[in-house]
C-alpha cells in the first residue's frame, strides 16, 4: 500500500514475482561441465513447440481492468501527498507530533506513524476492492475477508515499525548535511537492501504465510539434485501455503548467506508436473548463480541515488515558491515527508520502464539459464501457458504496458524463446555451460 512508500524510497525495489524474485547470493566456484545432461524419460514425450495460448474474454477485461486501475494509482499516487502538502495538513501532523514526542526522534517517528495510519484509512476501500472484491470477482481468490485484513493490518504495522527505527537516519542527514544528505542517504541504500533481504524471510514473511518443508519428497530430492548441477551449495527449498491467499502462481529466491532459499507457492505445485516445476526451478537458480541480488541492489541504489539528487535539487524550488501553504520552509522538517513522498514518485514513474529493462533482462537470461541446465524447451513452454491460462494474463500486452508495468518479459516472449532456444541440437556453444557441474 502507499501508506508505506517510505519503504520503497529506502530502497525495496528488487522485483519480485513469478519466476521473479532476486537471488540472494553468489554460487560457490564449479567446474565445467563435460557432457549435456539427458532428459528424463517422461521428458521425451514432450519435445515440440508450444503455441501461445489465445486470452479469454475473461482475461482481457482483466487485463483491461489492471490498466485503468494502475493509472487510477499512479494519479492517485500523487494526489495524496499534494493534498497533505497544499492544505497544511503535514505541518498540523508535525505539530502534533511535537506536543506528543517532544524530543526529535520521537517526533520523527511519532509523524511517520500518525501519517502511515491516515494514508491506511483513506486506501482501505481503494486497496479492498483492488486485492479482495476485485481477485473474487474474477475468481483468483478464495480468501477469507478476515486473512485478507489481518494482511493488511500486519503490513500497516511492519511499515510503521520499519518507519520509525529508520526514518530518522535521512533526516538527521538533511539536518546535518542539507547539501550532501542526498548522497549519504543513497550510500546507506546498499546495506538497508541487504540487511533488508537478509531479514525478510525469516521474520518478515512467516507473518503472512506458512513456510514449510516440501511435502513431495521425491521432487524435492530432483530439485536439489539440480541445484547441486547449479553449483548452489546448501540450498533450501521451502512450500508456502499460498492458496489461502491466492489461486495465482507463483515461485520465487529470497534471502542472503544462511538466509537464502527457493521458495514455491503450493498454487504452483498443485498445477504443475514436475518438469515444469523443475523448469521453474531451473529460471530460480539462474538468479543465484547469475549474481542477480547484489547486480540489482548496485543497480537499483545507483537509480535510487540519482532520483534523490533530482528531489534534493527540485525541492528547493518548490519550498521557495510554496513554503506559506506547505507550513515549513526546510527539506529537513518531518513535514516534507509527503514532498518527497510527491517527488519521489513523479521521478520514479520517469526511470521506471529504464528500470523495468533492467530486470526483464535478468528474467530473460534466467530463462537462458533454466533452458541450457534442462534443455527441457516443452516443460518450461507449458509452464508459462499456465501462467496464462491460470493468473489471465495477457500474453502480448501493449507496448506502453510492458514499459511501465512489466518486470519480465512478456509471457508471450517467454515461450517463444522457450520453442526456439535450443543451441545443443545444433552444436552451438551454451552461454553458461562454464557454470554447470559435471553430472554424475
Amino acid at each position: 500500500m502507499r501508506a508505506v512508500i517510505l519503504i520503497a524510497i529506502l530502497g525495496l525495489l528488487l522485483p519480485v514475482g513469478a519466476f521473479a524474485q532476486t537471488p540472494s547470493a553468489p554460487p560457490s566456484p564449479t567446474t565445467s561441465i563435460t557432457a549435456q545432461p539427458t532428459p528424463p524419460p517422461e521428458a521425451q514425450a514432450g519435445t515440440g513447440p508450444v503455441a501461445v495460448p489465445t486470452p479469454t474474454e475473461k482475461a482481457m477485461s482483466y487485463y483491461r481492468g489492471g490498466i485503468a486501475l494502475w493509472i487510477f494509482n499512479t494519479l492517485w499516487g500523487f494526489l495524496i501527498p499534494i493534498l497533505f502538502l497544499f492544505t497544511g495538513f503535514s505541518a498540523r501532523i508535525r505539530d502534533w507530533a511535537q506536543r506528543l514526542g517532544r524530543k526529535w526522534f520521537f517526533v520523527i517517528g511519532i509523524y511517520f506513524a500518525i501519517f502511515t495510519i491516515i494514508n491506511f484509512v483513506i486506501e482501505l476501500p481503494i486497496d479492498y476492492y483492488q486485492s479482495f472484491v476485485r481477485e473474487h470477482a474474477y475468481g483468483l481468490s478464495d480468501q477469507a475477508f478476515g486473512k485478507w485484513f489481518g494482511d493488511e493490518l500486519k503490513s500497516l504495522m511492519v511499515g510503521v515499525v520499519v518507519g520509525f527505527l529508520f526514518l530518522w537516519v535521512p533526516y538527521l542527514l538533511l539536518k546535518k548535511s542539507p547539501q550532501r544528505w542526498w548522497l549519504y542517504t543513497g550510500l546507506l541504500t546498499i546495506p538497508f537492501l541487504f540487511f533488508t533481504i537478509m531479514i525478510q524471510p525469516v521474520f518478515i514473511d512467516p507473518l503472512f504465510n506458512d513456510f514449510g518443508p516440501m511435502k513431495n519428497k521425491s521432487l524435492e530430492t530432483r530439485i536439489l539434485t539440480l541445484a547441486e548441477r547449479a553449483g548452489i551449495e546448501g540450498s533450501r527449498v521451502y512450500e508456502v501455503n499460498k492458496s489461502a491467499d491466492t489461486k495465482h502462481l507463483n515461485a520465487y529466491v529470497t534471502g542472503f548467506g544462511n538466509t537464502k532459499r527457493i521458495v514455491m507457492w503450493d498454487t504452483l505445485l498443485n498445477q504443475m508436473n514436475e518438469r515444469e516445476v523443475l523448469s521453474v526451478m531451473g529460471h530460480e537458480m539462474g538468479h543465484y548463480v547469475l549474481g542477480h541480488v547484489w547486480k540489482s541492489i548496485l543497480f537499483f541504489s545507483l537509480v535510487i541515488l540519482l532520483t534523490l539528487y533530482a528531489i534534493h535539487r527540485t525541492a528547493r524550488w518548490m519550498l521557495n515558491r510554496h513554503r506559506d501553504r506547505f507550513g515549513f520552509s526546510v527539506l529537513s522538517d518531518i513535514a516534507s515527508l509527503p514532498l518527497i513522498i510527491l517527488l519521489f514518485s513523479v521521478y520514479s514513474f520517469i526511470v521506471t520502464p529504464a528500470a523495468l529493462a533492467f530486470t526483464r533482462h535478468a528474467e530473460h537470461e534466467a530463462d537462458r539459464f533454466a533452458l541450457e541446465i534442462t534443455h527441457d524447451n516443452h516443460a518450461m513452454a507449458t509452464a508459462f501457458t499456465k501462467f496464462v491460462t491460470n493468473d489471465l494474463d495477457n500474453p502480448r500486452p501493449n507496448l506502453l504496458v510492458k514499459l511501465w508495468q512489466k518486470s519480465h518479459p512478456t509471457t508471450g516472449e517467454r515461450i517463444d524463446f522457450a520453442n526456439e532456444y535450443r543451441p545443443w541440437e545444433n552444436g552451438q556453444p551454451l552461454e553458461y555451460k562454464h557454470l554447470f557441474k559435471n553430472p554424475k
